[in-house]
């Protein structure tokens, strides 16, 4: 692929992986004030922009066989959590700023809590088992088949999670 159109591609990428997650905090915004059809319409627009991302991803062939696709997460998330986090949240340190310092450093060690559920279906093939998730709706944090009382990462209670069955 020629590399103006696999930069162009990338970018479509990125920015409709943006815009689905601002529609779908914007419909919860709308849900909020009591406005379902908005909410309505703010989450089907967020599944179009899905699927213009997801064309895009398969353009680029960035979309391979799960095991290679697990690894690249795995990555991902090492990289994000040991690397870009870090410095993220030594700028806000290096301000003053509390509450973006809780923030990114809840986000990184949420991620590295990714990284740990990818390198364990790597290792294991999560494929074979059936398990529920419990997904912090305050930090994000995701427990493997076991609904804590509080979260580990920012001490939520237990009924701030989401179960993923």
């Amino acid at each position: 692929m020629d590399e103006r159109l696999k930069e162009a591609f990338y970018k479509v990428y990125e920015g409709e992986a943006k815009a689905a997650l601002r529609l779908k905090v914007f419909s919860k915004k709308a849900e909020e004030e009591g406005l379902p059809q908005i909410a309505k319409l703010f989450r089907v627009i967020a599944f179009s922009e899905e699927i213009h991302g997801e064309r895009a991803l398969r353009m680029l062939r960035e979309i391979k066989d799960t095991e290679s696709n697990l690894k690249e997460s795995f990555q991902s998330e090492t990289h994000i959590a040991g690397v870009a986090y870090e410095k993220f949240l030594e700028i806000a340190e290096n301000l003053g700023d509390q509450m973006a310092s809780t923030i990114l450093s809840q986000s990184r060690d949420v991620e590295d809590g990714h990284a740990k559920l990818y390198k364990y279906a790597i290792n294991h093939l999560i494929g074979e088992r059936e398990t529920t998730y419990y997904v912090c709706q305050i930090c994000g944090y995701v427990s493997d088949g076991i609904l804590p009382e509080r979260c580990p990462i920012c001490s939520a209670s237990k009924e701030e999670f989401f179960e993923f069955g």
